[in-house]
């Protein structure tokens, strides 16, 4: 499912806060330990170490939004997804991007969320 490919579809953060709180999916491929820090309260964690593995849990017929920490590992994971035939769409500048954009921010466990 690996291999570079440029030819993404992009979704800016303020784009993909709005499209997350409807009917896409909102696909966080960060390591757990990464996600457990700070994460938007819809998204689902799938790290892209696991994508093989677990492919078979992403909707095909859902529109995926790829997100990660600054937009480069969700960029791949956009362009996999893409030649698996999922409608996915890569969140521009990542975790950092949304937060900066005024999108929610949750953690487990007690400690202040950060991206």
């Amino acid at each position: 499912m690996w291999g570079f490919t440029p030819d993404v579809e992009h979704v800016s953060a303020e784009e993909a806060i709005a499209l997350s709180t409807g009917e896409s999916i909102l696909l966080d491929v960060r390591e757990r330990w990464e996600y457990d820090l700070g994460h938007a309260p819809t998204a689902r964690n799938l790290p892209m170490s696991e994508l093989d593995e677990r492919s078979a849990e992403i909707d095909a017929d859902a529109t995926v939004l790829v997100v990660c920490h600054s937009g480069q590992r969700s960029l791949s994971v956009t362009a996999a997804l893409g030649r698996a035939g999922i409608t996915a769409l890569n969140v521009d500048g990542g975790m950092l991007a949304w937060q900066a954009a005024g999108g929610e921010v949750v953690a487990e466990g007690s400690e202040e969320p950060r991206v």
